[in-house]
Formats: C-alpha cells, sequence, structure tokens
C-alpha cells in the first residue's frame, strides 16, 4: 500500500466550518483547540497555549510559515482567536492563543444553549474542558514527539539551567528526564519553579562531597519535588578553611 494513505494520523475538519471560514482557517482552529484542551495555563479566566509561527508550522508541514502566519491573522480579525504577550521578558516574542468560544457557538448556530456557556474555555467556575464544542474530534500530534513536547514543555530551557548551575552534563533527550519534567509540568509546575527547585538544592548541596550526586534530574523533579520548592533557603555554614587568616 502505498505511504501516503492513512498511514499517519489525518487531519479532520467539519466540512460546514470550513465552507464558512476556509479550509486553513478550520484547520487552525482545530489544532489550536486540541492543544487548549490539554493546556493548563490559565490567564485571565482563560485557557491558552503558546507557539511561535514556526512551532504551528511544524505541526502543519503542509503550509508555509507565511501561509500560517496570514491564517492566523485572519482569524483575529475574525475575532475567533484571541491572542496576548504574557511573556516577561520583552525579548521573549512569543505569542499566546485562546479562542472565543462563544463567537464559535454563535457561528455554528448553538447560541447560548445548554451545550455551550461561557465558562468553556474559561474558569468563571469549575472548568469544563472545551472538548464540548463541536468543532471536531481533536487532531492527533503530527509531528514527532520532541517537537510536540517542546511546544508546551520547557525541556530544554530546564536542562540548560541544571547543567549551568551545577557543571554537569545531562542531555536533553534522555526519555526518563523528559518524563520526571513532563510529570511535574502536567501538574501545574512552571519553569519558575523549576528552576528555584535547583536553586535551593544546588545551594544545598553543590559544595557536598557526598549529597551534590543527588543534583540530578531523578531526584529534583521525582516524587519529593513540591516539597522541595516549599523548602527555606539553607544559610550557609561558613567554615574556617574559606577564609584567608594570612590578609
Amino acid at each position: 500500500m502505498s505511504r501516503l494513505l492513512i498511514e499517519e494520523h489525518p487531519v479532520m475538519i467539519i466540512p460546514s466550518l470550513a465552507v464558512k471560514l476556509g479550509v486553513n482557517e478550520a484547520v487552525v482552529l482545530q489544532q489550536m483547540h486540541y492543544w487548549l484542551v490539554k493546556s493548563t495555563h490559565i490567564k485571565g479566566k482563560r485557557k491558552w497555549v503558546y507557539n511561535t509561527y514556526k512551532d504551528w508550522q511544524e505541526q502543519l508541514p503542509f503550509w508555509s510559515e507565511r501561509s500560517l502566519r496570514r491564517t492566523i491573522n485572519s482569524l483575529e480579525k475574525k475575532g475567533l482567536v484571541l491572542s496576548a504577550m504574557f511573556n516577561k521578558s520583552r525579548m521573549d516574542q512569543t505569542k499566546w492563543y485562546t479562542l472565543d468560544y462563544e463567537k464559535l457557538a454563535a457561528l455554528d448556530g448553538q447560541g447560548q444553549n445548554e451545550q455551550f456557556s461561557a465558562r468553556d474555555g474559561t474558569v468563571n467556575g469549575p472548568i469544563r474542558a472545551p472538548e464540548q464544542v463541536s468543532l471536531t474530534k481533536p487532531i492527533p500530534e503530527t509531528t514527532s514527539e520532541n517537537t510536540t513536547e517542546r511546544i508546551h514543555i520547557p525541556f530544554s530551557e530546564v536542562i540548560e539551567y541544571l547543567n549551568k548551575q551545577t557543571g554537569s552534563s545531562y542531555r536533553l533527550n534522555t526519555k526518563r528526564t523528559r518524563e520526571l519534567i513532563r510529570a511535574r509540568w502536567n501538574e501545574g509546575f512552571t519553569l519558575e519553579d523549576m528552576k528555584k527547585v535547583i536553586d535551593l538544592k544546588a545551594a544545598e548541596w553543590l559544595h557536598d562531597p557526598y549529597w551534590r550526586k543527588y543534583l540530578r534530574p531523578e531526584t529534583l523533579f521525582g516524587t519529593k519535588f513540591e516539597s522541595y520548592l516549599n523548602q527555606k533557603p539553607v544559610k550557609k555554614v561558613w567554615r574556617e578553611e574559606e577564609f584567608n587568616l594570612d590578609d
């Protein structure tokens, strides 16, 4: 059988949505919806997902980055896609996205019926997953495991920071390391939380011949991660040999 015939995850859309908005717009909406269902990032009482145009293009490689930029801009103008900048650094221009599910419901003729409420995709009350909005089935990941994970979980930033702070050389692609970081990320911990744990334990263990061997991913990001995060900074105990008494 030809490799071009359903040998990988298909991209599915609802024809009526494609008729109303265009094929490109329908596909991009579905892909954003897929990630919003999985997202744990809540800002302004909405779920958000962040990606660069390059990241979107890697997920949908049959379009150019320019085409995706044009499609997303079209959806933003229609008010169906909302975007914002939540990054602490002004140098970080990664855009955050969410969908206006109320406008999507109106487009679909649902209005404010019982299948849809303003709480979908927001947290005015208990969070209800956006999958209730009838776009279509979520599109499975269409890229490699590494690309999919990199979009949502800052593996490289965590490992690079760990190596920098501890003088280690842990590899980014180690499966067990990625599983640990992913598990903590899925529990709602952030990049800043992981950096804080690295800093706290490095200050405590780095210069101790016995304990410094535990400055490793399986210890730092394991089941005791939250207790490490909430511990108080350890005060340095100065030793006589650390002073130059000849000065």
